[in-house]
């Protein structure tokens, strides 16, 4: 694998960079935080090491700035912030994996061929459109006629399920199981409630509508 070390600490980084070359990796090691978001920018990568704790630009603006520019490279922070809430908003922030130091090689070894293994997120879509409707899936933005619009987690994940099969009929059994990961209880009107929620601010502010109900069916989004 080609791998990026973003690093800086002298001796941690080249401790990293000699371990894996041993394995016969290719490896760029890059002791800024700044430098290292250029050289993640600029080069193709399998997956990239990257430090929380670096200088002038920290390791989660490196990441975050990558994930907003559509950069999918599966990345593994290795820190000394090893709290719950530091790996919960280091995972939030768009990394794959996280490993605390001090740490064992043979683990980062394992972990990285591990996301390395993974389907790269570069060859699904990264936005999804219908007419002027538009859904970035990295950066989990929406807009219609480039005016954003704030969805909840569940409105948005709603949202996601329709725009990825668009023009064709979600009943509502398939959206509860994929939404909300259940099974469909016919006394619960949890989908209605939410679809309406969308519609106010997905159509009702625009000339043109586009969720659909289909009677007796479900719900379809389509351009018109």
């Amino acid at each position: 694998m080609k791998i990026l070390v973003i690093e800086d600490d002298t001796a941690t980084g080249a401790y990293i960079a000699e371990g894996l070359r041993e394995e016969g990796h290719s490896v760029d090691l890059i002791a800024s935080g700044a430098d290292g978001l250029v050289q993640g920018t600029i080069g193709t990568y399998d997956v990239m090491v990257v430090d929380r704790m670096l200088p002038g630009l920290d390791g989660m603006a490196v990441v975050k700035t990558l994930r907003a520019t559509g950069n999918a490279t599966p990345v593994l922070f290795l820190t000394a912030m090893g709290g719950v809430d530091d790996r919960i908003e280091g995972l939030h922030a768009g990394a794959d994996d996280y490993l605390v130091k001090p740490f064992v090689f043979g683990e980062l070894s394992a972990r990285l061929a591990a996301i390395g293994r993974r389907p790269k997120i570069q060859d699904a879509p990264v936005t999804l459109s219908v007419a002027d409707l538009e859904m970035n899936l990295l950066t989990r933005k929406v807009t219609r006629a480039g005016q954003p619009i704030d969805l909840l987690p569940r409105e948005f994940a709603l949202l996601e399920c329709l725009m990825r099969r668009k023009g064709r009929v979600q009943t509502r059994t398939m959206l509860m199981e994929t939404v909300w990961d259940i099974h469909y209880d016919p006394l619960t009107n949890v989908v209605d409630t939410h679809i309406s929620r969308l519609r106010a601010k997905i159509d009702k502010p625009f000339a043109t509508e586009l969720i659909e109900t289909v009677r007796g069916a479900g719900y379809r989004i389509a351009a018109p």
